[in-house]
């Protein structure tokens, strides 16, 4: 492959970061950011990347997240603005595999909370699993880069 020739697939390793403000109301009764937030953050990244991609849910072919963990390291204060990044792993015939780690914008580098998503392509209108498409690969593949890059 030519230097700069894109990937037809992710590379593991790439990261797909969005940057996301910590709301007043993502605050539990302890005053830091609640736990059930730090999901959607990640929600939201995936839902930003499959944009970027051109591949908007709903859609055609949807991902459907299948698994989800978080190790929870630091607690998020508001105010404050959250990095989210997603690092590609791996695909399979029919799943996405992603780390991800959730930084602070004003902490660079320190881990808040780190945890895997695995997604599987369905079609929409059967929701059953299909295989990835080429162009969905490549389309994906635009939107990962380089950590030095993030």
């Amino acid at each position: 492959m030519l230097h700069d020739e894109v990937s037809a697939v992710p590379l593991a390793g790439h990261i797909f970061e969005c940057v996301l403000p910590l709301r007043w109301g993502d605050q539990d009764a302890l005053h830091h950011v609640n736990n059930t937030l730090y999901f959607r953050y990640v929600e939201e990244a995936r839902a930003l990347l499959y944009l970027q991609a051109g591949m908007p849910v709903p859609g055609e072919y949807d991902p459907v997240l299948v698994h989800a963990s978080c190790d929870f390291l630091r607690p998020l204060l508001y105010p404050g603005t959250a990095v989210v990044k997603l690092v590609f792993v791996k695909f399979g015939r029919t799943s996405m595999e992603y780390d991800f780690v959730i930084e602070r914008q004003d902490d660079p580098g320190v881990v808040y909370a780190r945890g895997k998503n695995i997604t599987v392509n369905t079609e929409s209108a059967t929701g059953q699993p299909c295989p990835w498409f080429e162009h969905q690969l490549a389309a994906y593949a635009r939107c990962f880069k380089p950590e030095e890059q993030g």
